[in-house]
């Protein structure tokens, strides 16, 4: 059921397109799942976002109690993080998914920041060979700073960003290259290494890792 101000209750706008289905993939991930969709709601105001999935693995804390709050759609399905990864991409309504990690807390200007990459990647024909993911952010604690400095090193050493930057990419190219692989050992970092460098941009706003709830 939705609630006023929930985050899985967007509705367009000003006209604007419901454009994302967010997917949270947790387990046991109540305290840090709320700063998350805290972030979310603008979206959802916006009419940015059309869902929120949270791909569950079978938590026995209170998550499925927040996910339920926040007006999310929620299934559990305990085994491979990529199977369940994959279940939610099928159920999205959306056109462009959005892939984050329980913690993740986006700056406000990312609804605008993706709302301007998925239009012109729709007007200018490359929705199919390009997705985006989030400025590493280090606001929320000193510990933030290192791993940022890291991303920076992976970035220039391996080409890619970590999985905990977000990833937003549409549903065709998400299922054109495969999805997730049940075959990786981290299924999220081994999408995004499929994508390459070279097909992510990254936009401006940032993805910081925020503190537990409680």
């Amino acid at each position: 059921m939705c609630v006023a101000g929930a985050v899985g209750c967007g509705r367009p706008a000003n006209g604007s397109t419901l454009l994302l289905s967010v997917i949270i993939p947790t387990l046991n991930s109540e305290n840090v799942l709320t700063p998350t969709l805290a972030s979310l709601v603008s979206g959802a105001a916006a009419g940015t976002v059309r869902d929120v999935i949270i791909a569950d693995g079978g938590s026995t804390d209170g998550t499925a109690e927040v996910a339920d709050i926040a007006g999310c759609e929620f299934f559990a399905e305990p085994g491979p993080l990529a199977r369940r990864l994959r279940m939610a991409a099928r159920q999205a309504r959306a056109p462009w998914l959005m892939f984050l990690k329980p913690g993740v807390v986006l700056d406000p200007s990312w609804v605008d920041d993706c709302g301007r990459f998925i239009r012109q990647a729709e007007l200018r024909g490359f929705a199919l060979t390009r997705a985006a993911t989030f400025r590493r952010s280090s606001e929320f604690d000193g510990g933030s700073l290192v791993r940022e400095a890291l991303a920076l090193v992976r970035m220039a050493l391996r080409g890619t960003p970590a999985a905990d930057q977000g990833l937003i990419v549409t549903r065709r190219l998400y299922e054109q290259i495969g999805g997730h692989s049940d075959s990786a050992k981290d299924p999220e970092a081994d999408l995004i290494a499929q994508l390459g460098r070279r097909r992510i941009v990254v936009l401006r706003s940032g993805a910081a890792m925020a503190a537990p709830v409680g």
